[in-house]
């Protein structure tokens, strides 16, 4: 068979669509929202080779309208929990022989298919199913998971073209060995790259996986299991199904061949399973590999120098896009006094032109957030804030859930830095600022670093370069993505590798080899080309 040391398609960024008013994608992005809102998706468990269709059948709907019917989707049982398992370990026999240039074909086309002919399927499912506009959905369910898909082939090249040196007559090899057993890829709702980077990222280096999306991603977790098939991907390599998180730990945190986790989720689910696996760590072959993305208390320091206009933009898009629905969106901002009013006037205004609504009309900026249980909790702080005498609500603050759950972008202005929602992760359209004195710089360092148990993500707004190191210098464990004169939140694949530290993950950084290198076992292998045949050495020989 002929071989040859291949060269992979160079990465790039997919390119972000506008969406424009007479776009062509505007266009098709549209057709296929009315399609899906017209049809029932009867969406299966996949298991080895089957779809399976048993079970408790559980209905999906939009956030944003939550009385129509997407579909249904069937409740795993610990009895599919353990048949994807054995699935896996089965794929895994012909999976770990196949050759690293097929693994790299069946992602890359995989890439293709989202680029082309599923972008609008796939965006539409994440709109319907999420509740995210046109252009957030175009960042995250096309471009992003396109890029994780790319690059991550790319990065798993150098990952093997990483050799040790040898001596003279001696040849030495490191081999890139998938992990002894399978991987559980917990994944959120948040982000449907997030979702499909998980799995792709364990099983494009050799793994076989069992997948657990979250229950509110379902309906595009869906869509990515077609566009894997469709790929290419080996029946039992990937198995997508829907249990509840302790039935999935019951099973999978007992089995002798689990490997490892890649998780996104919340710091305490994570930290449970990590002394879970702990606790269990005498039954497994291997020492498994844990990774994870938890939480963030995400950060905005302005200095008294500050541009208004950036800083105005960065509060409008860092803590309301999504609906504040991401890992690394601000939801604590520190405005020095000299440019409050400034800043405040700026964000009012721009709060004052956001629609909100459903997001099949592109005029909506906001939308809903997830489910139920979000709502009920933002809404009790927003509550409280209302009440209290440590904080008071200047903009927003008003929610409704009889057609969806909508909660008005809320900013809140707390009067101790340490108020709770300066604190406690919120995870939805709410902001909380406080207003320092201008000359306290040093001291709001301080505050920032020690306020929140997280480390994801956190941007300083500065003109004062000395202000910008500083802050570099003392922020340099507070967030695992750092952001200067910018937003916390957009980190793109190969450009900003994302994760942070602290509660906020093992900061194994997606996006990056860092990740990939999680999921391979290396073994050293040295060979000799005329090897010794006495053991004595020179020194061994009597003086003359």
């Amino acid at each position: 068979m002929a071989t040859g040391f291949f060269k992979v398609p160079q990465p790039h960024n997919e390119p972000v669509k506008s969406y424009a008013p007479g776009s062509k994608e505007r266009i098709e992005l549209r057709a296929k929202l009315k399609q899906m809102r017209a049809e029932v998706r009867d969406i299966p468990m996949f298991i080895g080779a089957k779809e399976v269709r048993e079970g408790k059948k559980l209905s999906l709907h939009p956030p944003h309208d939550h009385k129509h019917l997407l579909g249904y989707y069937y409740k795993s049982e610990k009895q599919h929990v353990k048949q994807a398992i054995d699935a896996a370990l089965t794929a895994r026999k012909k999976w770990i022989t196949l050759t690293w240039e097929q693994r790299a074909a069946i992602f890359l086309k995989a890439a293709e298919l989202i680029a082309g002919p599923y972008r609008a399927e796939l965006n539409a499912a994440t709109m319907l199913g999420q509740s995210k506009n046109a252009y957030q959905a175009e960042i995250d369910s096309a471009c992003e998971i396109i890029d994780f898909l790319r690059y991550n082939v790319q990065f798993m090249t150098e990952i093997y073209a990483m050799q040790p040196a040898s001596s003279p007559g001696i040849w030495n090899r490191m081999e890139w060995r998938p992990l002894e057993g399978f991987v559980y890829a917990l994944t959120p709702f948040n982000f449907t790259a997030i979702a499909g980077n998980l799995p792709t990222s364990c099983a494009m280096m050799g793994n076989v996986v069992v997948w657990k999306p979250s229950n509110t991603q379902v309906y595009s977790a869906h869509v990515l299991m077609k566009i894997f098939k469709a790929a290419g991907v080996p029946d039992g390599v990937i198995n997508l199904i829907y249990p509840s998180g302790p039935d999935a730990a019951d099973v999978v945190f007992q089995h002798p061949d689990f490997a490892g986790i890649h998780f996104t989720g919340s710091t305490g689910v994570f930290q449970d399973i990590w002394k879970t696996i702990g606790n269990n760590i005498h039954r497994y072959k291997t020492y498994p590999r844990i990774v994870g993305e938890t939480g963030g208390k995400d950060f905005i320091l302005a200095h008294k120098s500050a541009d208004v206009k950036v800083l105005a933009t960065a509060i409008s898009r860092g803590a309301f896009e999504y609906q504040g629905q991401k890992c690394s969106a601000a939801s604590r901002a520190y405005v020095p006094s000299n440019l409050w009013n400034e800043v405040k006037k700026l964000v009012l205004a721009d709060l004052a032109t956001m629609k909100m609504g459903g997001t099949e009309d592109f005029g909506n900026f906001i939308n809903a957030v997830i489910d139920e249980k979000s709502f009920d909790k933002l809404t009790s702080y927003i509550d409280a804030a209302k009440k209290g005498k440590d904080a008071k609500i200047i903009a927003g603050g008003n929610y409704n859930k009889s057609k969806g759950y909508f909660i008005e972008p809320t900013i809140i202005q707390a009067k101790d830095p340490r108020y709770v929602t300066m604190c406690e992760e919120l995870f939805g359209p709410v902001l909380t600022i406080y207003v320092y004195e201008e000359d306290k710089f040093e001291e709001i360092i301080k505050t920032v670093d020690s306020t929140s148990i997280y480390a994801l993500t956190g941007c300083v707004i500065a003109q004062d370069r000395y202000a910008i190191d500083l802050a570099t210098s003392k922020l340099q464990n507070a967030a695992g993505n750092f952001y200067i004169n910018d937003k916390p939140t957009g980190a793109v694949v190969g450009q900003q590798p994302f994760g942070g530290a602290r509660g906020s993950g093992t900061n194994d950084k997606a996006g990056s080899m860092i990740n990939l290198m999680r999921w391979v076992s290396p073994r050293t292998i040295k060979e000799t080309f005329v090897p010794p045949v006495d053991y004595r050495y020179p020194f061994l020989e009597k003086d003359k």
